[in-house]
Parts: C-alpha cells; structure tokens; sequence
C-alpha cells in the first residue's frame, strides 16, 4: 500500500476521485470531474492537500484535507472528502488516509478535524444513506455531534400567499451600487463565512443577480443566494437528481439583527420560492439546514439527512 499526491491542478486526478467517489457513494450523490475541479480551485486564505491510496498498483481511494491558515482563532479543520473504493474497503485503506490527513491537519494548528462542511463542501457532513460506514469514524474517534437536512419540494403548484406581507421587496441584485449594499450588509451582519463566501463568488466573477436583497424602502434588510444549473457553484453539490427538473436551489438566506420579528425571514424564504418558480424552476433544494420545521411551513420536505462529526486531534 502507497500514497500518491492529489495532484489538485491535474484533471486526471480530478476524474479519478470523481470515479471513486461515485463507486463510493452510488448515483443518487454521483459528481463528475468538474465538481472535483471546483472544489480544489485555490481559494486565499485556505490550504489544501490530498492524497490517493494505491492498492495493486491502482488507485483505490482518496482524501482531501483543507484548513484556513493565517487566523489563530479558527481551530477546526476539514475533511472535504474521503471515499475508498467497495472492493478495496476493509483492508486498511481508509485508515492510511486518516492517520495521514490528521497528521496534516494537526501540523497545520488545527486541533479538530470536522468530516464534511469545508468552503467548498463534498456535503455537510456524513450522508445518512452511507450510515453504514459510521462505526469506521466513530471507531477513530469522530463523534456525531447533531444532525442537518437538505431539504427540498417541487415549486411547480408553490402558491402565491403563503407569508404575510411585510412590505419588504425582494429581488435581485443589479447594479454596482446595490452590488456594493449587499457587500455593505454581509459584511456588517454575517461577517464570517457567508462574508467571506461572498467574496469569493465575486473573485471568481459569479453572476451578482443570484444573490437576491430584501428591501425596506433603500435599506436592505435581508438576503438570499440562489443557483441555477448555469449558475458558479455546481449543481452537483445539492444532489438534486431525485427531484423534476428544472433544478434550482437558494441558500444561504438571513436578516440583518435590527429587522428581526417582523416577519422577513418569512419575506425571504417565500420570495425566493416564487422567484425560482417564477424563472421556471421545479426540483428546488435549501441545503444544509436545521429548521426543517421552518421550511416545512413552505412544503419543503427532508430530502437529505446528514451526521456532523467532529474529533479532537
């Protein structure tokens, strides 16, 4: 048995993990190379490495490690994905690539190791349709420390009075001026990774219209991101297949501290909603959420069940 670098530049790799990755998981959390690709751009301010386990002569599995650098206050750092191939599990490959990305981690300052949930996430964390490979992290010391949804329903019938009016209006960033409210806002009311997120979508020169403001007259007062199948971020990472396509999804979503118990976190989850069905949207995902029952009041269902698992280094 042998490690061989995650070579990240080199688009063979890429498609060798997106291979392993599917054997893996199977199609309903299917990637393809370019998902790979996205996911190992250089982003500022992040380190990230990977490794391939080699088994007779070919690779078997691989693992991707990530951790911020240059800030003393973040402890934790991430396993952003990590699959051996079934054939090859149970013969200590995944361990290999454990002991090697905690090693890299612990090097780095981080004194936790997250499964999931980096900057440019696989998944939040341990899909509960792979529970069956559970007891291997929680046998090196991964504890399962609360649980999210994806969550999801068909906006094809979504109706047209499902929140109170508030008299906010919510629509799409447009211009360079509200370009720079929406930069103003994130980084006044959620400075840390939705902040920082927004940043990089503007670096690598997403399309600004995807993010949505809530106004109160010329105050934005709460946001939306959306994503279309030709928006940056890929498709790929909401695992929408099992939902009618169009596909679309929106999140992040928040409202600043001062506009709160008005009803506008309502405005923003329901304005979203008819936006995308507006646009013709049908199959539509919030990720990575706890409030199932909030979003519920929305027809939105559990689609998606995830572990968050975290262990000291």
């Amino acid at each position: 048995m042998q490690l061989l670098d995650f070579e990240r530049q080199n688009l063979e790799h890429h498609t060798l993990a997106a291979g392993i990755w599917n054997m893996a998981c199977g199609d309903d959390l299917a990637i393809d190379a370019s998902f790979v690709t996205f996911n190992t751009l250089p982003t500022p301010g992040v380190a990230q490495q990977g490794q391939f386990v080699m088994l007779e002569g070919q690779p078997v599995g691989f693992i991707l490690v990530s951790a911020v650098t240059g800030q003393d206050d973040i402890d934790t750092g991430w396993i952003d994905a990590v699959a051996v191939s079934p054939a090859f599990q149970r013969r200590g490959c995944g361990t290999a690539l454990f002991e090697w990305a905690e090693e890299w981690l612990w090097e780095l300052g981080c004194t936790r190791a997250r499964l999931g949930g980096s900057l440019r996430p696989f998944t939040p964390g341990l899909p509960a349709e792979l529970k069956a490979g559970q007891p291997f992290f929680t046998q090196r010391g991964y504890e399962h420390t609360t649980t999210d949804w994806d969550v999801a329903r068909d906006l094809a019938r979504y109706p047209d009075d499902l929140a109170r009016p508030t008299g906010a209006i919510l629509r799409p960033v447009q211009s360079p001026a509200e370009e720079q409210a929406l930069a103003d806002f994130l980084r006044r009311e959620f400075p840390g990774r939705w902040y920082f997120e927004f940043q990089e979508y503007k670096r690598q020169e997403g399309r600004i219209s995807d993010f949505l403001l809530l106004w109160e007259g010329d105050t934005p007062v709460g946001f939306c991101h959306v994503t279309f199948e030709d928006s940056l971020y890929p498709m790929q990472r909401f695992y929408p297949y099992r939902l009618p396509r169009p596909w679309g999804q929106f999140g992040p979503l928040g409202v600043g501290r001062d506009a709160r118990g008005k009803g506008y976190g309502a405005a923003v989850v329901d304005g979203a909603a008819r936006y995308l069905r507006d646009e013709g949207i049908r199959g539509c995902v919030i990720d990575w959420t706890s409030l199932v029952d909030f979003y519920g009041k929305y027809g939105f269902e559990p689609y998606r069940e995830y572990y968050i698992l975290f262990k000291t280094l």
